[in-house]
């Protein structure tokens, strides 16, 4: 399993969830955190601001192409990116904080097709499971989604990683769904013949669409790298569907 020690125990902590899903920062959930809203301001006023917080996980989907999650629950700042067998450098594809906000990279089919190429690589990252709780911050439903599915499969997920007989504060599908839910937000998606999707919003909506998936390919440079998620897609695909193991 290529998750960090420490991070693979902070799965089963509803802590490190409650900072992670930014219910401790009136995120949803917050209004179920109980008795655990008091243990962590006491461990907040503990930080050590030299100390370094940030942990990386790389995701194998096949084919040399990796899902990469960099996590900083202190700073309240997570990222995405993705990296292949060609890449000199990873490619980021959205990121998830409480100033400047992007988000929104993936498309739910796509998160799922990649959680369950995650799991053909390594059995141990069962789907749904930690993976697909980790990665759908950076995903978003919207009017031609299976949305009921959607919030299922991760309120299943989150329900893989909780500690057995723990009745407190854990996330929950729904929560997810309350900040990635851009049913009727006149987002409207474009597709190339390349294959290439992109999204725009219309004006007249409630919720803002916060991603870098915003525009076409570009014939010079592009700043949402298009092709790389192809690729990166195209090898979960073939995961899938061949039932690649390492």
């Amino acid at each position: 399993m290529n998750i960090p020690v420490s991070l693979r125990e902070s799965l089963h902590d509803p802590a490190f969830w409650a900072r992670y899903t930014f219910a401790t920062e009136d995120g949803p959930g917050a209004d179920r955190l109980g008795a655990l809203e008091d243990l962590l301001d006491e461990d907040d006023g503990d930080d050590d601001d030299e100390q370094e917080t940030r942990l990386d996980v790389a995701f194998d989907v096949g084919g040399g192409e990796r899902v990469l999650l960099g996590v900083d629950t202190r700073l309240g700042a997570y990222e995405l990116g993705i990296t292949g067998p060609d890449s000199a450098e990873p490619a980021e594809l959205g990121w998830d904080d409480l100033a400047h906000w992007h988000p929104y990279a993936l498309r739910w089919s796509e998160l799922d097709l990649i959680c369950r190429a995650i799991a053909m690589r390594d059995p141990q990252l069962s789907h749904p499971g930690a993976p697909m709780a980790l990665l759908c911050r950076f995903a978003a439903v919207f009017d031609d989604d299976d949305v009921d599915g959607a919030v299922a499969c991760v309120d299943a997920a989150y329900a893989a990683l909780r500690p057995q007989g723990w009745d407190g504060y854990w996330p929950i599908g729904s929560d997810w769904l309350e900040r990635a839910d851009f049913r009727s937000q006149k987002v409207v998606w474009h597709r190339d013949e390349a294959g290439n999707l992109w999204a725009e919003q219309d004006a007249d909506h409630d919720a803002d669409f916060y991603s870098t998936r915003v525009a076409p390919p570009a014939e010079t440079g592009e700043h949402f790298p298009h092709t790389r998620l192809r690729s990166l897609l195209a090898a979960a695909a073939t995961t899938v569907a061949t039932g690649s193991h390492p």
